[in-house]
């Protein structure tokens, strides 16, 4: 019998954390938060952090578990994830993965190997030098002739990937784009039900305009200065969040106010769209499209039950 997994997800602003409450709740679950921001700590506001009030005493794991010093990437969100998942299934609970990084859960869904992320410091060294002196673009024909199907998925100004893929094929001899594709064919090792929340584009859009406005008024800007005065810098991880990269450039005088926030919610609107994009490509999801349950949280909430007892998850 393989373990249950209940994966509720979607873009931003689309309504996740109360549903991901409401259905722990009706299951017996625990959440845990498949999130790249909210696993800082001092970092509430921006990263649309559910309060403890609002987590109605349903345990909610990898939220507040690092200082925004520290480095937060997929691997460790697996590693992380999965001692917590564990931890759930000793106490016969089920665990639900909340959030929108589509990445991570498809990491932790189909339980993908990254030995692809082992580095090799004297090759990826000189790759680097490369990039210095001859650009992306040479470094990017390299990986065209090394990787075609792989250079065509990499965009050549995306440097760190470019280096990492062509660090891959020398390494191992292998097209790292073979080694994601074998991957992404993977069966789960879980029972899962991969549930996609989404809304009609400009409703959704109206609504992450509101809620950086409803962020700006809950103190935003004044996170970002406490952050900046901690010793925080646009260079660290923690710090390429929407709504701190932008209000970190008018703290330092690059933007007006006005144009920080427009950036913000433009941003946050495409970033919401690649969202989509990323579920779109995903196997096995789940669509609940909120217009069709007249915005009904517990109509939404029973297609979710239906849809966990037929696959023998709950009840």
């Amino acid at each position: 019998m393989k373990a249950p997994l209940v994966i509720l997800t979607g873009p931003t602003a689309a309504g996740k954390t109360k549903l991901s409450v409401a259905l722990a709740k009706a299951i017996g679950g625990e959440i845990i938060s498949a999130d790249s921001m909210q696993v800082y700590r001092h970092m509430d506001i921006g990263s649309a952090k559910i309060r403890p009030e609002e987590m109605e005493g349903i345990p909610h794991h990898l939220i507040d578990i690092l200082e925004p010093e520290e480095e937060f990437n997929v691997v460790r969100f697996q590693t992380l994830a999965k001692e917590a998942a564990a931890q759930i299934y000793e106490r016969n609970r089920i665990p639900i993965v909340a959030g929108g990084t589509g990445f991570y859960i498809q990491a932790l869904l189909y339980d993908i190997d990254f030995t692809e992320n082992e580095e090799h410091p004297k090759i990826r060294s000189e790759l680097e030098e490369l990039a210095k002196e001859k650009g992306a673009e040479f470094l990017h024909q390299m990986l065209r002739e090394a990787d075609p199907k792989g250079a065509k998925q990499i965009h050549a100004n995306n440097v760190k990937r470019v280096i990492r893929a062509l660090e891959y094929y020398r390494l191992t001899g292998e097209r790292m784009s073979e080694h994601n594709e074998a991957q992404q064919k993977k069966e789960s090792p879980y029972n899962g039900a991969y549930f996609v929340l989404n809304d009609e584009r400009e409703h959704l859009y109206q609504r992450i305009d509101a809620r950086v406005d409803t962020m700006l008024e809950e103190g935003l800007l004044e996170e970002v200065k406490a952050l900046k005065a901690m010793g925080l810098s646009r260079g660290m991880v923690s710090m390429q969040g929407l709504g701190y990269k932008e209000l970190l450039s008018y703290l330092e005088g690059e933007l007006s106010f006005s144009e920080a926030v427009r950036i913000l919610k433009r941003d946050t609107r495409h970033f919401a769209k690649r969202q989509l994009t990323w579920f779109r490509r995903e196997r096995d999801v789940i669509w609940l499209n909120q217009p069709d349950f007249q915005y009904d949280q517990e109509r939404i909430l029973e297609r979710i039950l239906e849809v966990l007892k037929q696959k023998g998850i709950y009840g």
